[in-house]
């Protein structure tokens, strides 16, 4: 008997005719509109702080690659270049470049390399930088460049509340919804992005945009954003019916925050979600009503990055939910 040590790796085991290489320019190619919109609107920020966090990702994964797991570097194949655009859209356009740069190394250093590199990791990487950029610097996290104003800035730029932020802090204050929600941008203004908030967070057409590409393209499937907008939109709805004083309406909820940055670019990573299609479903509806708890009753506004990394810890579990075989006749006893 040979002594050879068979290593498997993390799931999926699925096999296909696409290389890891063509999906993850696939994703980077569906990102495109969001990263025009939010040069758009942010100008020479958003450009500073994607070409900085997509950078210093090339450049730790290279260094972690090269001299602590002494393998061969895979600059090349895409991932380390999503990561640095997720981590950039999730942050404001005037994040000081070194806390960017702290982002980077967390996410490619801790959430990806530690276990192992593409194709291991549990949590999306980018997810984990942001959420530890947001503890430790929670102040520079939190400020954002009003849209359309300040685009020939960077760090100096003009800030201002998101539209989550306002409707938190004005609940708190005992302002009526209606007074709150009429001082905010309409949700048609929101849809397109006229908002205040990460630079992938100001768009949600050109979110969608870039969805409808990975659909066609079969990079994602639709189980996940659909589960997770349409928990979202009914569980938000239940809590407005039976008070529209203090919860606001579910397209509110859909149309601001990260919400369909992490529908359709967070959730679905092939490696942190499930294999299954009932575990999709069950993943997506769970990031959706956790990110509404978090939002409704929590201390923090925003609570999809929360909620993705919460359910990316129960993956191991939904994968244990096989579909019936085809031909299987259930035992008795």
């Amino acid at each position: 008997m040979s002594n050879h040590i068979l290593t498997i790796s993390p799931s999926p085991h699925i096999y296909t005719s696409s290389s890891v290489k063509s999906i993850m320019y696939g994703v980077i190619i569906a990102l495109m509109p969001a990263l025009l919109v939010s040069l758009y609107y942010f100008g020479l920020g958003a450009l500073a702080v994607v070409l900085i966090a997509v950078l210093s990702c090339l450049i730790f994964e290279w260094l972690i690659s090269k001299y602590l797991l002494k393998i061969a570097p895979s600059l090349t194949d895409g991932s380390a270049i999503i990561t640095g655009l997720l981590l950039a859209f999730n942050v404001p356009s005037n994040l000081p470049w070194w806390i960017i740069v702290i982002g980077s190394l967390v996410s490619i250093g801790i959430g990806k390399m530690t276990f192992g590199g593409i194709g291991n990791n549990p949590f999306n990487p980018a997810l984990v930088g942001r959420v530890f950029l947001l503890i430790s610097f929670p102040v520079q996290m939190t400020s954002w460049p009003k849209p359309m104003i300040s685009r020939l800035a960077y760090t100096d730029a003009i800030t201002g509340a998101t539209p989550l932020g306002a409707l938190k802090e004005g609940i708190k204050n005992g302002e009526s919804m209606s007074d709150v929600i009429h001082n905010l941008p309409s949700n048609l203004e929101m849809f397109l992005g006229n908002m205040g908030g990460s630079l992938g967070e100001i768009s949600a057409i050109a979110i969608i945009i870039g969805g409808v590409y990975m659909l066609l393209r079969k990079i994602i499937t639709w189980h996940i954003p659909v589960s997770m907008l349409v928990s979202i939109f009914l569980f938000s709805g239940i809590l407005y019916l039976v008070n529209p004083d203090v919860f606001v309406n579910p397209v509110f909820h859909l149309v601001t925050g990260g919400v369909m940055l992490g529908a359709v670019f967070m959730a679905t990573d092939m490696v942190t979600s499930p294999m299954t299609k009932i575990g999709m479903l069950i993943f997506g509806a769970g990031i959706g009503i956790i990110t509404v708890i978090i939002r409704d009753f929590g201390a923090y506004p925003e609570g999809v990055s929360f909620a993705i990394l919460i359910m990316n810890a129960v993956v191991p579990l939904l994968n244990k939910i096989k579909p019936k075989r085809f031909g299987e006749v259930k035992k008795n006893g």
